[in-house]
């Protein structure tokens, strides 16, 4: 599993974090969380005052924040110049506005590189919205998670206090449309990727379907096998 690399990409609300962390833990991996680089960002964007309006204003200082992500799935962390910005990240200002600072070219260019420095030769579960068309087109696993509307608003709201699951679903389809209509590396199912509709499945049933996918496609003679050869 050295060389093995699972692209775990789909929307708010589906379950990649969860469901990622669990196949990390399952198969001894490291785990990445690319949303979270993002967030990082926009908290500091906020942070710095800048205009969020003017794409240019965000390109033209994406470069300046230290963002390091770490890679344990027990304790996924993230800090901004040494700042651990784990909790404020989530919070509403940040989740508002990540898709706008997310759909800057630049920033996804930046950020782009240093997940595919951390992606290194592999052993990695890496959660996002572009990682198996974007940033390891490669993986030998490439699974696209999702889950109807209502059920990815109730689960999000369960985890907000004071949410409600409809002012989820209405925050969820506005960032739905930004993150699948924009210009710069949109979310999109990749090519071989394999859809898997979490509305009705537990936690343990998708953690325990990915497992399975993941020996099916790395086993003697699946489509993943020679990719992993060729990292290990």
């Amino acid at each position: 599993m050295t060389g093995l690399v699972v692209a775990m990409d789909g929307p708010s609300g589906s379950g990649k974090s969860s469901v990622s962390r669990g196949v990390a833990r399952a198969l001894g991996l490291r785990y990445l969380d690319t949303g979270a680089m993002y967030r990082a960002m926009t908290w500091w964007m906020l942070r710095q005052g800048v205009d969020l309006a003017d794409p240019g204003a965000i390109a033209a200082r994406c470069g300046e924040p230290l963002i390091v992500s770490g890679t344990d799935p027990d304790s996924p962390a993230i800090h901004v110049d040494e700042v651990d910005v784990a909790g404020p990240i989530r919070e509403a200002d940040v989740t508002g506005s990540v898709s706008v600072v997310a759909a800057v070219p630049e920033v996804r260019a930046r950020l782009v590189a240093r997940q595919r420095e951390i992606i290194g030769a592999g052993g990695i579960v890496v959660e996002g919205r572009d990682i198996g068309t974007v940033v390891c087109p490669g993986a030998a696993v490439k699974i696209y998670l999702t889950a109807s509307a209502e059920a990815r608003a109730l689960r999000r709201s369960a985890e907000l206090a004071g949410s409600t699951a409809r002012a989820q679903q209405e925050a969820m389809a506005r960032r739905d449309t930004l993150d699948s209509t924009r210009k710069a590396d949109p979310l999109s199912m990749a090519d071989g990727a394999v859809e898997l509709d979490t509305t009705a499945m537990r936690l343990d049933e998708v953690i325990a379907e990915v497992l399975r996918l993941v020996a099916e496609q790395t086993g003697p003679g699946g489509p993943g096998g020679d990719r992993i050869r060729e990292r290990t």
